[in-house]
């Protein structure tokens, strides 16, 4: 390995010649150290003390780092009349060059979902849209087996094109797999499947290990700890929605069966600890019916320990004055599952604004989309609906812009960018542009 040098002999740029030492390729591709153990605590606790204490923290915050007073909650957003002002102060050559590079980010990212071109005769831009290299799927186990969930993994990943597929699957007490879930990744030409459960399988699929190789993308739902494991190495691989332990809530009228309404819940808090369930009515005779067919469906279920123990922790009815009322129950849950048990489910699906999957209709239940309604049944939990997504082919791929400019187009569009890098004291951007300008 060789040193560029300035004229001062300080080293600017370390060379790796990849055609002599291929096996450099890792140490050539590390990122700098992004910081130690000391500042990342230091993050965790920034992190925990404006979760406690909210804008008063932020205050505090901002006058230890940044230097500044800002005096109260109100300081720290500002205002219009601000903005405005910001806006006139700047120079009429300035403020035309940010108008030209807003319309032409807001024309490029108008252009419809699958639109892959955006040329306005000045600069064409392409989007590649590639599949990563390797994924790794987690299918949980221990208290059940899930073969449905290596369909609902592994399908999304090759529809995608991932070339290169691993299984990590928690082994059975005589170290061997559980068969259905053996079956079900041989259906699928899945061949390599690792015996390897919980956070450690995270971890081996994130870093990689001997005996496995590192994915690009990792997936798969599981318990805290698998969840907590995929938030930790989400700084170095790709993850989909952090999909913990199950949830589900029932938005039901009166006229919802009560029955079905007790086995939805109970399909749910059968994954065992940690479970969210909830049932949301502004029925107290649907209510009380539930509560009683429940107990007894409990009894006699064979999964009746998994069930109390979710139901301890997570189980809820919560009553509630109206239908309105009962979707922004559901909206502020924001959970994995929710079944709008009502008559006419239309008018509700539309005020949803937070959920994993809606399942519409008394005839719906959850264990249509766990097997056979076709989308992923791998869903954001922990409130994490708010902004994620079922698992899908778009988790394993990524996009690529290709940026094409005439010379007519750095003619024209060249010297809007420069203005505006100059504006920013970022004068060798601005000098990239204007040497190929005075050519």
């Amino acid at each position: 390995m060789a040193d560029i040098h300035s004229s001062d002999g300080d080293a600017l740029l370390g060379v790796y010649d990849l055609r002599r030492s291929p096996d450099r390729l890792e140490a050539a591709v590390a990122r700098p150290d992004a910081g130690n153990q000391r500042e990342l605590d230091a993050v965790k606790a920034i992190i925990a003390d404006v979760r406690d204490r909210g804008d008063a923290a932020l205050l505090e915050l901002t006058k230890r780092f940044d230097g500044v007073d800002l005096g109260s909650a109100a300081a720290l957003t500002a205002g219009a009349g601000e903005l405005e002002s910001a806006w006139q102060g700047l120079g009429a050559d300035l403020r035309t060059a940010l108008e030209s590079a807003a319309r032409r980010v807001r024309a490029y990212h108008a252009v419809p979902a699958g639109g892959h071109r955006y040329d306005d005769d000045a600069i064409e831009v392409t989007e590649r849209t590639i599949p990563v290299a390797r994924a790794g799927v987690y299918v949980p186990g221990g208290r059940a087996d899930y073969p449905s969930t290596v369909l609902m993994t592994v399908i999304p990943a090759q529809a995608a094109g991932v070339g290169s597929i691993a299984l990590c699957v928690p082994p059975r007490s005589d170290g061997t797999l559980p068969p259905t879930v053996a079956a079900a990744a041989h259906l699928l030409g899945v061949t390599e499947v690792h015996k390897v459960g919980g956070a450690q399988a995270i971890a081996a699929l994130a870093y990689g290990t001997a005996s496995i190789a590192r994915a690009d993308v990792v997936v798969g739902p599981g318990n805290a700890y698998v969840a907590l494991a995929k938030a930790e190495v989400s700084r170095d691989v790709g993850v989909e929605a952090l999909a913990g332990p199950s949830e589900c809530v029932i938005v039901a009228d009166g006229g919802a069966p009560a029955a079905a309404v007790a086995a939805d819940l109970m399909a749910q808090a059968e994954h065992g600890p940690g479970g969210f369930t909830v049932l949301v009515t502004w029925s107290d005779d649907l209510a009380a019916a539930v509560v009683d067919v429940l107990a007894a469906m409990v009894d006699r279920s064979p999964r009746a320990p998994e069930i109390r123990s979710t139901f301890d922790a997570g189980g809820r009815l919560v009553l509630c004055r109206d239908a309105t009322h009962a979707i922004e129950v559901a909206n502020a849950a924001a959970a994995e599952h929710l079944q709008l048990m009502v008559a006419d489910p239309a008018p509700l699906v539309a005020q949803v604004t937070n959920a994993g999957a809606v399942f519409s209709g008394y005839d719906t239940p959850v264990a249509l989309g766990d097997y056979v309604a076709g989308p992923s049944h791998v869903l954001p939990t922990g409130g994490t609906a708010r902004f994620a997504s079922a698992l899908r082919p778009a988790d394993f791929l990524k996009s690529v812009h290709v940026v094409t400019a005439s010379r007519d187009g750095l003619e024209r569009m060249g010297p809007v960018a420069a203005a505006i890098a100059r504006a920013e004291g970022l004068s060798a951007h601005a000098l990239s542009i204007d040497v190929r300008l005075d050519r």
